[in-house]
């Protein structure tokens, strides 16, 4: 019984043991990044570009990468080797090795040099989807690139090439965790071309956000007089707004078919219009009591999305804020905006 307690105790230490290691390695490697991040900001310090930017010599970056180490010091054995046995055509060997090591550098320097790169528009995501930032690469050289890397600090990355004397639209998904506004942060652009003997460099970092809309919640039926005159307005057919396309049906008249659409070769389509019925649906901040302002924004965003799906005319009510309802192409993104935005401030960081 005494051997049985023994080797139970000692399990135990051991697991302890091994949790105070544990804690303590990811304690040491969280200050370690810290550290380099506060380091790279202060070595590599950059001002946010709201431009084009031309990477030149002052913006590129060259160290030999672990590979290229080990190739150095594979050349340094030889090199002695060649000294100690007087070796003529080792001394041949070697310098060329060394050359072609420094012909890589200059290729890889070369990759980058001169290329031009400018932000382009980030459309509007929810939380939790993937936000697609656009930039535009401009190669003016005769020279392609090969192998470029456009990474952020959390690590999500995208690999093109670009062709000589060509423009390129690459896209970077970046995850997105909260509403509000979110930037692409301070982005590298890296290559190892041609041998991954050394790693070139330089950061980006650009005036560019995206709006991230709150989650939508879970189903939740629409409130059925959420204002003081009643029900919701549906949007019917009539002749009073334009309400968008639709496939063309026999029968349908002549003078509604979208001839512009069709010279697009868009195929026939016919124009819609809506006509208001009923009355006015407001999904109101009120109705939702006693919950979490996070919570409430989802679900509010969850109304706003099924009133839009059924083309109903709704508005919104938010304790600062008051959308009129209409029914337009444009009310769902500003009632959603208004959600992504409520209690942070509107201008852009």
């Amino acid at each position: 019984m005494q051997s049985v307690n023994l080797v139970s105790y000692k399990n135990r230490c051991a697991y302890l043991n091994a949790q105070i290691y544990k804690a303590g390695n990811y304690r040491y490697r969280n200050v370690i990044t810290i550290l380099k991040q506060k380091f790279r900001s202060w070595a590599f310090r950059r001002t946010v570009a709201s431009g084009t930017v031309v990477l030149n010599q002052r913006r590129i970056f060259i160290l030999p990468t672990r590979r290229g180490l080990g190739f150095s010091g594979v050349l340094l054995l030889m090199l002695l080797g060649d000294i100690n046995y007087n070796l003529g055509l080792g001394y041949v060997l070697t310098f060329l090795l060394g050359t072609i090591a420094g012909m890589t550098m200059l290729h890889a320097f070369r990759n980058l040099a001169q290329l031009e790169v400018r932000a382009g528009h980030c459309d509007a995501v929810f939380a939790g989807d993937n936000a697609s930032f656009v930039f535009y690469f401009h190669n003016n050289s005769r020279l392609p690139r090969y192998h470029l890397v456009l990474r952020d600090d959390s690590g999500h990355n995208t690999t093109f090439d670009l062709p000589a004397q060509h423009n390129s639209r690459i896209g970077l998904a970046i995850p997105s965790v909260r509403r509000g506004w979110m930037g692409s942060g301070r982005l590298t652009l890296y290559t190892e071309y041609p041998l991954g003997l050394f790693h070139a460099w330089s950061y980006l970092e650009f005036d560019t956000h995206c709006v991230v809309y709150p989650q939508p919640g879970a189903s939740l039926p629409l409130p059925a007089s959420a204002a003081q005159n009643g029900n919701g307005k549906l949007a019917g057919t009539g002749d009073e707004d334009f309400a968008g396309l639709r496939a063309y049906v026999a029968g349908d008249p002549l003078q509604r078919i979208a001839w512009k659409a069709l010279a697009r070769e868009q195929g026939l389509q016919v124009k819609q219009f809506s006509a208001q019925q009923g009355r006015e649906l407001w999904l109101d901040w009120s109705l939702l009591p006693n919950i979490a302002t996070e919570r409430k924004l989802e679900l509010l965003t969850r109304w706003v999305l099924d009133a839009d799906a059924q083309q109903l005319q709704y508005g919104l009510r938010l304790p600062n804020l008051e959308v009129l309802p209409k029914y337009s192409s444009g009310q769902r993104e500003e009632c959603l905006r208004a959600l992504a935005l409520f209690g942070l401030p509107e201008v852009r960081p």
